[in-house]
């Protein structure tokens, strides 16, 4: 595929397959001040690079969750990928398995965890919305731990959903074709009056639980043996709650700009959440990455790996799972040139003072 940035292949994807579907993907809450900051955040920063490195070899690989991985990349989880592309997930899971590296399964998957998690051999990580229902989350999460998916990531920035303006205007709904594959239709059929409001806020509307807390998180724990990660910290003081709480890792997110307008950007937020917690968990962060040198800047700043989550979608609207690949070579190859020419051979090379 002769595309030279992620940008290319966002230019390439833009309204395809239509326009309402393509709003849903590239949009954010209300004004979208949040969802522009991520990507001026990283903007803002300059490499302070090193001269006379011996940068013959570099080696961009790190350990997550304590098993090594070849690229300090995952795939964030993205719901509702079929709409992009035929084969969705299952696409998409085989383009993280070719290049090792972790995938992570949105409860909101237009096919079945299980169905993913056959798809190619490889790294799963599932990501878990906890619902009125708790059986219903418990089932999710058994599932997910039966299928072998190696950790449940919870996302804590949802207590309802944010009033993304997009959606609404095109009152945005999945086509009859396409299925919430993680759900039966008994458990969804009644939370889907799309009359005065977009089809996802309407089914978020009727499944979450917005009196999830801290207590709660702790029976969360007692139903899985995998390690749980939080997604959507933006704060030291509840980085340090979730250690309290025994959490499994941490990853700093404003849910790309969907949720909280204002809000944070995730590179801001990540320093302190990174001093607070130290080498005590793993710190991921996503949100605005779309260069090889924004990865080097997440990772000064304190994060072991960024997720990617947009130009996932890029990539399958263009090309399926070759797009995907696409977009994971575009960042893979730019992360190598941009590691030799800041004079960082290695990511334990990539200091705070690397970053001005």
């Amino acid at each position: 595929m002769d595309f030279l940035s992620l940008y290319d292949l966002e230019i390439n994807a833009r309204g395809r397959p239509d326009a309402a579907t393509a709003d849903y993907f590239a949009g954010g809450a209300n004004d979208e001040i949040t969802l522009r900051a991520n990507r001026q955040a990283f903007d803002d920063l300059a490499i302070r690079f090193r001269i006379l490195v011996d940068v013959a070899k570099r080696d961009p690989s790190t350990v997550l969750l304590g098993r090594p991985s070849p690229l300090p990349i995952l795939l964030a989880p993205v719901g509702f990928q079929g709409l992009a592309h035929p084969e969705g997930e299952l696409a998409t899971a085989r383009a993280a398995a070719t290049f090792g590296i972790p995938m992570v399964l949105s409860t909101f998957s237009t096919t079945p965890l299980e169905e993913v998690r056959a798809a190619a051999p490889g790294r799963r990580w599932f990501q878990l919305y906890v619902h009125k229902e708790r059986p219903l989350t418990q089932s999710i999460v058994e599932r997910a731990e039966r299928a072998g998916f190696e950790c449940i990531v919870l996302t804590v920035d949802v207590p309802v959903l944010g009033r993304r303006e997009r959606d609404l205007r095109n009152n945005f709904v999945l086509p009859p074709h396409l299925r919430l594959g993680n759900f039966e239709q008994r458990e969804t059929a009644d939370f889907c009056d799309f009359k005065t409001e977009s089809g996802l806020a309407s089914f978020h509307r009727g499944l979450r639980e917005p009196g999830f807390t801290w207590k709660d998180l702790e029976w969360l724990a007692t139903i899985t043996t995998l390690p749980l990660l939080l997604k959507g910290v933006v704060r030291a003081d509840d980085a340090r709650k979730a250690l309290d709480h025994g959490v499994g890792g941490i990853i700093v997110s404003n849910h790309g700009g969907r949720q909280l307008d204002t809000a944070i950007p995730s590179l801001r937020a990540l320093p302190d959440i990174s001093e607070a917690v130290g080498d005590r968990t793993d710190v991921l962060m996503d949100g605005g990455v779309r260069r090889g040198t924004d990865i080097i800047k997440a990772i000064a700043l304190g994060a072991k790996a960024v997720l990617i989550g947009r130009p996932i979608v890029w990539g399958l609207a263009v090309g399926g799972q070759a797009g995907v690949e696409r977009a994971l070579e575009l960042l893979r190859d730019e992360l190598d040139t941009a590691m030799a020419l800041a004079g960082t051979p290695t990511l334990a090379s990539m200091t705070r003072d690397l970053i001005s």
